[in-house]
């Protein structure tokens, strides 16, 4: 069971402010996941083929060639800054949460 703690703990990580009745919802859809997951899990799929997709599909991709790019004027035209050749975007700082 999904506990009250554990629901504030993941909103924390997503940093999501919840009221009680999002956290009373959210806690009740986990634990329902986690019961169709149980109920999953006692089925015997000895006899079933692993897959990677419910449909059958196929990846269709082109060949991977190298080709000529844009030039780099063209690729920067709409660019709001750039500085020698390249974009220029504001400096990210990583946050450092309690």
């Amino acid at each position: 069971m999904i506990e009250r703690a554990e629901v504030l703990h993941i909103a924390k990580l997503a940093r999501l402010k919840l009221t009680e009745e999002e956290i009373e919802l959210f806690q009740k859809q986990l634990n329902d996941c986690l019961e169709a997951f149980r109920q999953i899990s006692e089925l015997d799929t000895s006899n079933v083929r692993p897959m990677q997709h419910i449909l059958d599909l196929h990846n269709v991709t082109r060949p991977d060639e190298p080709r000529p790019s844009l030039p780099v004027d063209q690729a920067l035209r709409n660019a709001p800054c750039r500085r020698d050749g390249f974009f220029e975007v504001p400096a990210v700082f990583e946050h450092q949460s309690s």
